[in-house]
């Protein structure tokens, strides 16, 4: 079983027993979070999709607080010697799911 579920304004695919990752939500490591606003669910075939939402209960456990790899963002002016480099690391929330239902 499976659901897509909107996290954060992205819209995820999220399984039982299986972790995602999510832009970094509030809350400690060990603590249990409800993600709503579940939009679709998949039972081995049988889909149901919402309209907008389903009332689908979605309940995980936030495993560790994460940085992704860094992201470089180098700007250049031709002919004028102007060179500026920046870096980037976006915040993750590791969680796992704990089930769907």
């Amino acid at each position: 079983m499976y659901a897509i579920v909107n996290i954060a304004g992205k819209q995820t695919k999220v399984e039982a027993d299986k972790f995602v990752y999510t832009h970094k939500l509030a809350g400690n490591v060990g603590d249990s979070v409800e993600l709503g606003n579940a939009l679709l669910t998949d039972d081995n075939g049988t889909v149901n999709i919402g309209v907008p939402t389903l009332d689908v209960k979605v309940t995980g456990t936030i495993l560790a607080h994460v940085k992704a790899d860094k992201v470089l963002v180098f700007k250049k002016k031709r002919r004028k010697g102007h060179r500026k480099l920046n870096g980037h690391r976006q915040d993750y929330t590791k969680v796992m799911i704990n089930s769907i239902g």
